[in-house]
């Protein structure tokens, strides 16, 4: 069983195209370069990814040529994510979070493993509304995450064990590769 799991995700690697990860790399490049704030969110397995991904950029993404990364996992805020959740709607939780800290220009990225999760794509129109580059991950067959993305990664299995995996694969990638660039 575990040797048909490992099978089955490095059947899956070389099907995810690099072409949109270029891309995500030279968005966060550019927003690293230029004081963006990078906002990292998902749900579940989606949003620790998240988290531990913004945990190595602040602590470990140092380039001699540009400043630090100015990121933040907007799950990470229990509090203010609870708040939304019980007092309004867990639907708007990250939107209204985006609303108060995000300005045109910044980088709106997220992780969804279904991309139909409705806080998820609630804080996607809010992104895109307020003139944030928008990056998703996502799987299956992008869901309604994808279209709505200026780049968008899709990891191409029903298996969502899979694509949390690969979605960190794809990210300690890019994580390594902003070190270079």
């Amino acid at each position: 069983m575990v040797k048909e799991y490992f099978q089955r995700v490095a059947e899956v690697l070389p099907r995810i195209p690099s072409e949109p990860v270029e891309r995500i790399i030279e968005i966060m490049t550019d927003a690293q370069a230029n004081r963006r704030m990078v906002f990292m969110f998902g749900n579940g397995g989606s949003s620790a990814n998240a988290s531990h991904i913004v945990n190595d950029l602040v602590k470990s993404a140092l380039h001699p040529a540009r400043p630090r990364f100015r990121v933040v996992c907007l799950t990470d805020n229990t509090a203010t994510l609870t708040a939304y959740a019980n007092d309004e709607s867990y639907e708007i939780a990250l939107a209204k979070q985006l609303e108060a800290l995000a300005s045109p220009g910044d980088v709106a990225f997220a992780l969804s493993g279904s991309g139909n999760s409705l806080n998820v794509l609630r804080a996607r129109e809010t992104a895109r509304d307020m003139g944030l580059t928008r990056i998703g991950l996502t799987g299956r067959d992008g869901g309604q995450l994808a279209p709505l993305c200026d780049v968008a990664v899709i990891v191409p299995t029903e298996s969502m064990q899979i694509i949390e995996d690969l979605h960190l694969v794809i990210l300690h990638a890019m994580f390594l590769q902003l070190l270079e660039e």
